[in-house]
C-alpha cells in the first residue's frame, strides 16, 4: 500500500473521532476566547473522545499556557493541541526495528491480548513488517486452547511465508513455545514471534501458562523473552487500560500494538494509553491487510486525530 493510501485509511479510521473533535472544538472557541471557561470545555470534549480524565486535564492545562494570538481562533485551537499531544505522544513511538534486533539467537516475541483483539492476525502482519526488514521469522501456534488460533496462524504462515509451530488442540503451550525455539534457533532464524492465549474469564490458569511458556523458552535462552507485545483493539475504549494493567501483572509486557482504528470512535484512547503507561507503542492497525499495520507516528497520528491533514507517512522509521 502506497503512504498516500496507508494515510487515507488512517484518515478514515480516525473520522469519527476526528470529526467530533473538530466539531466541538470549533463551537467552543467560535466568537471566544481561550480562557478557563473554553478550556474546561475542551477538557470534557477530550473526555468524551476517550483520552481520559487526566490525560484531557493536562492538554487543556498546556493550552492555558500557550500564548494565543488576540484572534486566535478553532484552527489556532486545533493546531495548539495537535503539537501538544504530538509531543506527548512521540516518547513512545517506536520503530519496529527497535524489536528486530539481529543479535546471536533467535529473538523471542511473545504476542499476547484479549482474545478478540486481532492478536493472530496482528502476528501475521507483523511478520510481514519484519520480513520487510529483511529478518527471518518463525512462528509458533501456543494458543492451543483454540483450534482456530492455530489453524488462522498457519494460514498466515502460508501467506506470508513464514515456518509455523503447531501441535494438537489442547496441548501443552509450552512445549509448542520450546519446540519452536529450538528449531528456529538450529535453522539460525533471526525471529521468533509466539502466539499466546487471550482468555481472561480464567486469570489464574492463564498466568501460570504464561509462567510456564517463560520459563520453558528460558531452558533454550536464558535471556528470553527479549520483547512481550501485547495487542490491544482500539474499539474498547478505555477498557484498553484494564487490559494493560491486568497483562503486565501476568507478564512483563514491553510494548502496544494497537488494532481496529478503522472501526473506532475511540481513537483518543491511544493518547491516555501513552500518557498513563509510558510503554513504546510499535504500530497501529487500520484494516485486515496484510499492508494494513504501520509504525505509529506521533505527529501524523495527532494532526488526524484532531481533523488537521496529516504529514507524509512513509515508513522511514522502520
Amino acid at each position: 500500500m502506497s503512504s498516500d493510501g496507508w494515510l487515507s485509511r488512517l484518515r478514515a479510521g480516525l473520522t469519527r473521532t476526528s470529526s467530533r473533535l473538530s466539531s466541538d472544538i470549533g463551537e467552543i472557541f467560535t466568537g471566544r476566547k481561550v480562557d478557563p471557561d473554553t478550556l474546561a470545555e475542551l477538557e470534557d470534549t477530550l473526555i468524551m473522545a476517550d483520552l481520559g480524565v487526566s490525560t484531557a486535564a493536562k492538554l487543556a492545562a498546556e493550552l492555558g499556557d500557550h500564548r494565543f494570538a488576540a484572534d486566535a481562533d478553532a484552527n489556532d485551537v486545533r493546531a495548539a493541541l495537535a503539537q501538544n499531544i504530538s509531543d506527548l505522544i512521540a516518547p513512545v513511538a517506536r520503530p519496529l526495528s527497535d524489536i528486530a534486533s539481529t543479535a546471536t539467537g533467535p529473538r523471542v516475541i511473545p504476542v499476547a491480548g484479549v482474545n478478540g483483539t486481532g492478536k493472530t492476525t496482528t502476528i501475521g502482519k507483523l511478520t510481514a513488517r519484519f520480513q520487510e526488514l529483511d529478518r527471518t521469522i518463525m512462528l509458533a501456534a501456543a494458543d492451543t486452547f483454540r483450534a482456530a488460533a492455530i489453524d488462522q496462524l498457519k494460514l498466515w504462515g502460508e501467506r506470508v511465508g513464514a515456518p509455523v509451530i503447531a501441535h494438537e488442540q489442547g496441548s501443552d503451550p509450552a512445549a509448542v513455545a520450546f519446540d519452536a525455539l529450538e528449531q528456529a534457533r538450529d535453522g539460525g532464524l533471526d525471529m521468533l514471534l509466539i502466539d499466546t492465549a487471550g482468555r481472561l474469564h480464567n486469570k489464574g490458569d492463564l498466568m501460570a501458562e504464561l509462567e510456564k511458556i517463560v520459563r520453558v523458552i528460558r531452558k533454550v535462552d536464558p535471556e528470553a523473552p527479549h520483547e512481550v507485545l501485547l495487542v490491544l483493539d482500539a474499539t474498547t475504549g478505555q477498557n484498553a487500560h484494564s487490559q494493560v494493567e491486568t497483562f503486565s501483572d501476568l507478564v512483563d509486557v514491553t510494548g502496544l500494538v494497537v488494532t481496529k482504528l478503522d472501526g473506532s470512535a475511540r481513537g483518543g484512547v491511544i493518547v491516555g494509553l501513552a500518557d498513563r503507561f509510558g510503554l513504546p507503542i510499535y504500530a497501529i492497525g487500520v484494516g485486515e491487510g496484510v499492508d494494513d499495520l504501520k509504525p505509529f507516528e506521533a505527529d501524523v497520528f495527532a494532526r488526524n486525530l484532531v481533523g488537521l491533514d496529516g504529514a507524509e507517512m512513509d515508513g522511514a522509521q522502520d
